[in-house]
């Protein structure tokens, strides 16, 4: 049985071989041998009693004993960082990895401009940006922080607000010249509408409120899309109406090449979070990173007619 002394260095390893891929690789970063790691592994496999990977002549890959521990190695791997970085704040600034996810077109057109200004204020921390097309789930450890859109996810982490933001609906004044504007949310079944599948929403399903009433329409259109930016350039084309996040269409609407429509009606609100785990709320570098966002948005929040004047 490893020694507690032993078992954070076993992980660290078995992270690092499942982050690399390859037993050369590994072996690269770590300066030894292959046939060194493929020893070392072979004993941790040895004291468990179980098959953490599976070998081909070409690859690796985990097994289901390997996504366990390595989902638990990689939280207690990062505790432990947190912990000693907690310990060491009072003198030392936030330093460690930062693993950040957020959404594709609000990733690269905010967030990575953001994490420069961060990198620049904090040389000391190693920034990984992912962008996906969804958030990941709640419980994965794969992420320091993710930057998500609408309401905020269940207890097990916690959600800062940044910003608030709205869906609005909108069409290019090409498109509402030859097909009319809608006037209440059942015309919206007699236009195009631009269809984007992302996050666990229910597709081609738009709900509606005004006062206390909620309409919920079913939209069709021969356009669809995973990309919120496709779809709104889409929109821009006269292709039909799309539903998207105030900070992707207000530019476009100050300059009056899109027009909202259906003015007087709200649609599910997609203010913006950082969400990050709940052990995550000591660490040094997480806690300075979202207080970099939050001022950031606090700067840039709504102005003028309700638009964010410097999206």
């Amino acid at each position: 049985m490893a020694t507690p002394a032993s078992a954070p260095s076993e992980m660290a390893f078995f992270s690092l071989l499942a982050r690399s891929g390859s037993f050369s690789a590994t072996a690269r970063e770590l300066d030894v041998t292959t046939p060194a790691i493929s020893k070392r592994l072979a004993q941790m496999e040895a004291r468990l009693g179980v098959l953490l990977l599976n070998r081909t002549t070409r690859r690796i890959s985990l097994t289901p004993e390997g996504e366990i521990y390595l989902a638990h190695a990689r939280r207690i791997l990062a505790e432990i960082e947190d912990m000693e970085q907690l310990v060491a704040s009072a003198v030392a600034g936030p330093e460690g990895l930062l693993r950040v996810n957020a959404t594709l077109g609000f990733g690269r057109s905010h967030i990575a401009p953001l994490i420069s200004g961060f990198a620049k204020l904090h040389p000391e921390v190693q920034i990984q940006l992912q962008l996906t097309v969804n958030p990941p789930p709640v419980g994965d450890d794969a992420f320091d922080v993710c930057v998500r859109f609408g309401e905020p996810p269940d207890a097990r982490v916690i959600a800062r607000k940044l910003a608030p933001n709205r869906r609005l609906l909108c069409a290019a004044p090409a498109y509402l010249a030859k097909r009319g504007a809608p006037q209440t949310p059942q015309d919206l079944a007699q236009h195009n509408c631009i269809g984007i599948r992302q996050g666990g929403e229910a597709y081609g399903i738009w709900r509606l409120s005004s006062g206390k009433r909620t309409e919920t329409v079913k939209v069709r259109g021969n356009l669809s899309t995973s990309d919120g930016e496709i779809a709104v350039n889409w929109a821009l084309a006269g292709h039909g109406i799309v539903m998207r996040a105030e900070w992707d269409v207000a530019r476009y609407l100050r300059s009056g090449r899109l027009r909202q429509v259906l003015e007087n009606y709200q649609s599910p609100p997609a203010d913006i979070h950082a969400v990050y785990p709940q052990r995550h709320q000591v660490s040094a570098r997480v806690k300075a990173f979202v207080d970099f966002l939050a001022h950031h948005f606090e700067k840039s929040s709504t102005r003028s007619a309700g638009l964010v004047s410097n999206w």
